[in-house]
């Protein structure tokens, strides 16, 4: 039995109690929280309508329809076509804004979609980030210095009046959003509860975009707002007081006898007998020694050998893994891309920007829990296809439909959102169930920087294109989830086969904690 086994044999000896509960408790706290980071260009940087303020005295001025420019008349009666600077913005939805307030529109309503992205930017760094830091430093130090500068980072952003500053702010909020926190919650889960906690990390989440979209309700001044949301990032702090260090990073760093005092505490806290001294630490030993075989330096053989490897390479090896390989990435850009366009298209779909993201919260909780008995029975491949293909239908459809009918435009919107929620759902336990265990880590780290890219260019589709042609969003969207779904046909069933060598049965994750593949598990032979 490898020392991995063992120690979750031990975590299940401490069964599941208070100790445990703490972790998953304060780490679904944090994820209550991320949604109002996460979409908070909604409501911050959003669409408003505005009217183009020209100089005064000039009575022949014409304002355009756009209210981009107006044409005046000079003194010799030349027609005279010159930019708006200033414009008067409709107070009656929003009272205060970054649209407003840094005239985020005409030739600037592009830093509008940036404000967005460069949140997404910031989180395509902080998995490479906070793996490297939490495995040499620790879970705990990590995430309490992360919190930290979130509370901070995301308090302070409401000071600036300069918005190239508040979007460096965005991207260090994005950068420090790690997932850490849920590693760290997992290490000291009892095996058996792994895949329900991965799945129920998903509710918080939820629960956080209802949550926004009622506090955005009554307070619609961007300030109050970002400072309302942040707040509450204080409260955890208390709970990352009582919370010790990963038992299983320290056994595999050799600090054996803080180790010893976390579990202690764990049995204590729990109400179970700690086995002895003298056996926990010889398991210690154990962990740690295999954990430094699995990671030891190659020898010089095989280091000539593998000098020139590169990842890519591996991915490309076969026929099959090149499949595999191009449908997940698609897949994995397509899911990402589809989701975040619903949940920033509030101003598309819906007269109600703050009905909307409740509603987009809410029908994410049957799209998660709604899976696990659907893959348990009937599979991984259909259940995708099914979920990618409906959700493209539908989605494809509201570009169709008159403006006059928008109930109808909601109701699908939303159908396609818990379509595409159960597709997010699927896909990362489907890929990694796909990949053979020698590139696993390398083809779900490929895969999840497509689904990033998408990220990063999805608010420039809903807040650039989308005011200009509302219908075209819908049909971009719609046409690549039913194209994803017909891509993924393309892929093999793995229930109920034997999926590739040595492959143990995955943490079942949720999309948005959208970097848990990037985290390292040194201490873990793959």
């Amino acid at each position: 039995m490898s020392g991995t086994n063992k120690f979750d044999d031990f975590l299940t000896h401490l069964g599941t109690g208070p100790w445990n509960m703490l972790y998953f408790l304060a780490s679904s706290y944090w994820l209550l929280l991320v949604p109002p980071q996460f979409i908070s260009g909604v409501y911050l940087a959003p669409t408003i309508n505005y009217t183009c303020l020209p100089p005064e005295g000039n009575e022949s001025v014409v304002v355009s329809k756009d209210s981009c420019s107006y044409t005046r008349l000079t003194e010799d009666g030349a027609e005279v076509e010159e930019a708006c600077t200033e414009w008067e913005f409709d107070t009656s939805v929003f009272s205060s804004t970054l649209t407003s307030e840094f005239f985020l529109v005409c030739d600037k309503n592009r830093l509008r979609a940036t404000f967005q992205s460069m949140y997404m930017l910031g989180t395509f760094f902080s998995p490479l980030i906070g793996g490297y830091l939490a495995d040499r430093y620790g879970r705990k130090v990590v995430v309490v210095v992360t919190q930290i500068l979130i509370t901070l980072l995301s308090v302070i952003i409401i000071f600036f009046n300069n918005f190239f500053i508040i979007l460096a702010i965005r991207f260090l909020l994005g950068s420090c959003n790690m997932l850490t926190f849920f590693i760290y919650a997992l290490e000291v889960c009892e095996p058996k509860h792994r895949g329900t906690v991965g799945i129920l990390t998903g509710l918080p989440w939820a629960l956080g975009t209802m949550a926004f979209g009622g506090v955005a309700y009554f307070i619609r001044d961007w300030r109050w707002l970002q400072l309302a949301v942040s707040l509450p990032n204080v409260l955890i702090f208390p709970a990352l007081y009582f919370m010790d260090e990963s038992p299983r990073w320290l056994i595999v760093r050799g600090r054996h006898d803080q180790a010893v005092q976390v579990l202690r505490k764990a049995a204590r806290w729990n109400r179970v007998t700690l086995q002895p001294e003298a056996d926990l630490r010889a398991l210690m030993k154990e962990i740690q020694e295999e954990s430094a075989t699995c990671s030891s330096t190659p020898t010089n053989t095989d280091t000539k050998t593998k000098k020139f490897s590169l990842p890519l390479p591996n991915l490309l090896s076969t026929r099959a893994i090149q499949v595999i390989t191009a449908v997940v990435c698609i897949d994995f850009f397509v899911v990402s891309f589809v989701f975040d366009g619903l949940n920033y298209s509030g101003d598309i779909y819906s007269a109600d920007p703050f009905l909307y993201i409740i509603l987009n919260g809410l029908v994410e909780v049957p799209g998660y829990s709604l899976t696990a008995p659907i893959v348990d029975r009937w599979g991984r491949k259909m259940p995708t296809v099914l979920s990618y293909v409906l959700s493209g239908v539908i989605i494809f459809v509201i570009a169709f439909i008159p403006s006059d009918l928008p109930v109808l435009i909601l109701v699908l919107a939303l159908a396609g959102k818990v379509c595409i929620s159960g597709a997010y759902q699927i896909i990362y336990l489907y890929s990694s169930e796909l990949f053979p265990t020698e590139v696993r880590m390398q083809g779900i780290g490929a895969a999840s920087v497509f689904a990033q890219l998408a990220s990063t260019v999805v608010p420039f589709i809903t807040s650039v294109l989308g005011p200009v042609l509302p219908w075209l969003p819908s049909l971009i969207f719609g046409i690549s989830a039913a194209a994803a779904g017909v891509f993924t046909v393309a892929l093999r069933e793995t229930k109920g086969r034997a999926a590739a060598r040595h492959h143990r049965r995955p943490v079942r994750l949720h999309h948005h904690h959208y970097f848990y593949h990037h985290h390292r598990y040194p201490h873990v032979c793959k």
